[in-house]
Order: C-alpha cells, then structure tokens, then sequence
C-alpha cells in the first residue's frame, strides 16, 4: 500500500493504487452490443462504422461560417457541427443593444431565415449530418433548418443530425439560458414530439455533460449530474405522453474528454452501464436502442492553456483516444489556440488532423472496446458508477433535478469541485506543464483570428432590412399565434414554424415568450 504523501487521486478522488489485479476487477463481462452496454453500444463498433469527425465551427455572419464548413468538409470532415454567437443563444437578435459588441464572437449570427440559408449555401442537407449546439431557443433554430432543408427540397425524414436542446445544465454549468426551468421543460419536449412525427432521424437532445465539467466537476459529478439531468427529461416527456421506448431512441449525450485518461476512459464506459439501467428499471423501456446511450465528446476546453499553446496538441490528441477508447459516436478535437482566440484555420487543420491520424494510424478501429478487462480501468468504471449512483439518490430525495436546480445544490456542488482544483493548481499539488511547472517565458507568439468589427455592422444593417422587407402583416399574424399557442398546452412548435417562415426573428419569437413567461434570475 502507497504510503500516505504519496497517495495519487484522479479528480474525483478515487485513489489510485501502485497496482491492480484480478481482484479488483469483478464480475464477467458482456459482449459489446448487449445490455448495459458497458463495453459499447454496438456488436463491432468502429469496425462497423467509424466515429463522426464533427469539428464544432461557426464565428461572424452566415458567411464566414459557411466558407468554414467547406474548409473543413473538403479536408474530410464528415459531419458538420455549429456554434451559435451569444445573442442568438440568449434569443436575442444582432440589433438588439444587449447584443452591441458581441454579434459574431463566439459563433456565428443567425437572426432569420434567410442567414440559417446563407449559412448552409452550396450544403446538401440531405447528405451530410449537423449537430447544432444551441439550447433556450433551440426549438427555433431546428425549424430554421429544417425550413431551408425544405427550400432544398430535402424532406424531414431524411435530415439527420442532433440538437443540443439541453437547457438544465445552462443554469447550472454555462448560464446561456432564457426562461425559467419549468417552460423551458416545456419547449424541450414540444420538440421530442415535433420531431418524432416530423424529423424521425433527428437526436431530439445532446445531454450534456461537457459544461458541467468545464465548470470545474469532477468526472463523478459529470456523469451523476448529466444522468439526473437526462432522468428528468424523460419524465418531462412521459408526463407529456411520450413513450420511452420511441423518444429514447433519439436521445444522446456530450460528454468531456479531460486530462486523466484512464478515467476518462472508465467514466464513458460507467455512463452506458449507468443509463441502460435507468431507462431499464425507472422508465419500462424494453426497446435496445433506447437502452444504449450513445454520445458525442469534446476534448477539454478548460484544459487548454495560454501559456506554451502548442502543449495543448498534445493534450487534445491524449484526450480525443480516451473518449474514442471509450466508445464515442462522434467527437470534436478542439484547436491549440483556442485558449487564445477563436480558432485559424491553421489550427483547426491541426485539430481535423489529429482525429484522421487516430483514425487511420493507432488502431483505433481494430476493436471494440480495447482496454475492457483490464484491471485498471474495471475498478475505475465501478467506482465511478457508485459515486455516480449516490450523487443522483441525492438528487432524487431533493426531487429531482430540476428541483436541485432550484435549491442550489448541483450548482454548489460544482463551485466547490471547481475551488479544490483551483486551488491545487495554485499550490502546484497539481501538475499544469507551462504554467506551474516548467514554464517558458520565452515562448513565441501564436497567430490569432481576429473577427472584423464590420462583421457585426453588416449583421445589424441585414436584419434591418430584412424586417423592412419582409410582409409586416404576416410577421404580426405569425408572432400572435406563437403567444395564443404558449399560453395553452399545445405543442408550440408548429406555429413558430409558420412565424419562421413568415419572417419573424429568432429575437422577435423569444421577446414574445419573455413575455409571457418572464426570464430565469439565478440570484432571486
């Protein structure tokens, strides 16, 4: 046994022995395939079919962005991933004064209809599949898709892809949130039901775990708090009368890929094991595909350092194999700069690349499952699932995730994981290479994108005109109908649609339901 000052912990405090044997690991394993998944959700895995390569893109207007997507689908990316600015995912439009100085920073401005189509020119929607990271208004920008998926002749069956729509964690974790809990649960399931009769293909949500983290949870707390979180959409939407057996099919998961690999590891590989059991057991689910949790990762964004940028490929590529070790559907490999500024094209090429030479190079796709059995990472997965399972009985005896949302206590939780690991850094308990331990004030500059200021006036001048060319009559008609519809329990998707389609504003829809249903204060 470690003597006590040399004790080694993962982030979630699982000690880590000199060394494991059969005696930690207990238990036979099932095949990968067959329930609870542990090993992954299909029999062959990337033999069968590889991870989507899906690089999260998106800065400036329409325009920018879409020169970006091509970029990338042309160095074989193969599935498409988009990053909103802030104004549009707090449901504000480009011209709005809340917006000033923030249109096209963190993603890509989208007001209307007619920039969701600029942003997807020359982009055949029935070829290629997107992920949209998006979550308060969420339900408008898959109708916006799908709207210009119909103006290219591409009917909602055949689109695919995956919304993020995962609004709980916004008051946890990121902040980006509109609407106060209950209604936001609310246009969550509108759209399970909208897309089950309308988008068969499409993942309805992208649980996610992957801000959770980046706001400083440990790998436990991660997993625990996305799952409470995923629990709570069901019975939203059971309660709305959906069945787990058809809505379970389409939901999906995010979750982080972050330093300690082996944990990493583990972590995905306790999450299918975890989720197979709750929709088993909780929900009557009988349906495999509703069982087995599939989901997309991001390598760690936080982990990411200003300081010596170009150590953060290496980070990348040891994150991005943990979470292909552990079964990911698809995968985003962030860029070495992006600690800086948003990405270059420069960088971006180097973040693709990274994920075609784990593809093509290490032997990724050989085998399913290839470090199940080890001793290691066995004792991992089953500690990981127990801390996993007294965090979220903690959760159920308060009500749920949504009424621990309300009382605090998953936000707590996080601000003191976050404090530990602050701290460590600090008092150099933990390793960070370039900026606690063998730093280099030496080191060369990086080249940085820089998003043209003029981006933003021409954003503002576009909307602008688009509201005077647009049939005011309509617009107005369209909005009164999305206010009529949210003050009853019909399904709001249907006439936001039409107000869509009629030329209403994403700013313009949200401000109408800000209305009715007042915004969320997290300090009230």
């Amino acid at each position: 046994m470690a003597s006590a000052d040399d004790r080694r912990l993962t982030d979630s405090g699982i000690e880590v022995k000199p060394v494991y044997t059969s005696a930690d690991a207990v238990g036979e394993l099932e095949l990968p395939g067959a329930f609870p998944f542990t090993r992954g959700p299909y029999e062959t895995m990337y033999r069968g079919r590889p991870w989507t390569i899906r690089q999260y893109a998106g800065y400036g207007s329409a325009e920018e962005t879409n020169a970006r997507f091509h970029y990338l689908l042309e160095r074989g990316q193969t599935g498409l991933s988009v990053a909103f600015d802030l104004p549009t995912q707090l449901g504000y439009d480009s011209d709005d004064p809340l917006a000033d100085g923030e249109v096209g920073r963190t993603g890509v401005a989208i007001d209307s209809l007619a920039d969701m189509e600029a942003l997807f020119d020359g982009i055949p929607l029935g070829e290629v599949s997107t992920s949209m990271t998006i979550n308060a208004p969420a339900a408008l920008l898959l109708l916006l898709y799908e709207l210009v998926a119909e103006g290219q002749g591409v009917p909602g069956e055949r689109l695919r892809g995956t919304v993020q729509n995962d609004v709980l964690k916004e008051y946890v974790a990121r902040g980006n949130y509109i609407f106060p809990p209950r209604p936001s649960m609310r246009l969550t399931t509108d759209l399970f039901a909208y897309c089950a009769e309308r988008l068969p293909r499409f993942n309805t949500i992208s649980i996610s775990g992957y801000h959770i983290r980046e706001a400083g949870a440990s790998a436990a707390q991660e997993l625990a708090f996305t799952l409470a979180n995923g629990i709570a959409y069901c019975e939203a939407a059971i309660a709305a009368g959906l069945s787990p057996d058809d809505f379970g099919e389409r939901l999906s998961f995010f979750f982080n890929a972050h330093n300690h690999f082996f944990q990493e590891v583990a972590k995905f590989r306790a999450a299918r094991r975890l989720w197979a059991g709750i929709m088993r057991d909780r929900f009557g689910a009988a349906n495999a595909r509703a069982l087995a949790l599939r989901f997309h990762a991001q390598t760690g964004g936080s982990t990411l350092t200003a300081q010596q940028p170009e150590n953060n490929i290496v980070r990348v590529a040891i994150q991005a194999l943990s979470a292909l070790a552990g079964g990911a559907q698809s995968l985003h490999t962030n860029s070495f700069d992006e600690a800086l500024a948003l990405p270059t094209e420069h960088a971006a090429t180097i973040a693709l690349r990274t994920q075609q030479i784990l593809a093509a190079e290490v032997g990724t796709t050989d085998t399913a499952d290839p470090l199940g059995g080890a001793y290691f990472i066995e004792a991992l997965t089953d500690e990981l699932e127990r801390q996993a399972r007294e965090l979220i009985a903690r959760i159920d005896e308060l009500g749920g995730a949504v009424a621990a949302i309300e009382q605090g206590f998953v936000q707590a939780e996080i601000e003191a994981s976050a404090f530990r690991h602050q701290t460590e850094i600090e008092s150099s308990e933990r390793v960070v290479v370039g900026v606690n331990a063998y730093a280099d004030e030496t080191a060369g500059q990086v080249e940085l994108l820089q998003v043209d200021p003029e981006i933003e006036h021409r954003q503002r001048r576009r909307v602008v005109s688009h509201r005077t060319a647009r049939d005011a009559a309509a617009c107005a008609a369209g909005l009164a109908d999305v206010q009529r519809v949210a003050a009853t329990d019909e399904n709001l998707l249907p006439p936001m649609r039409a107000a869509l389609h009629a030329g209403s504003t994403v700013g313009e829809i949200c401000g109408v339901l800000r209305a009715l249903w007042g915004t969320y204060d997290a300090h009230a």
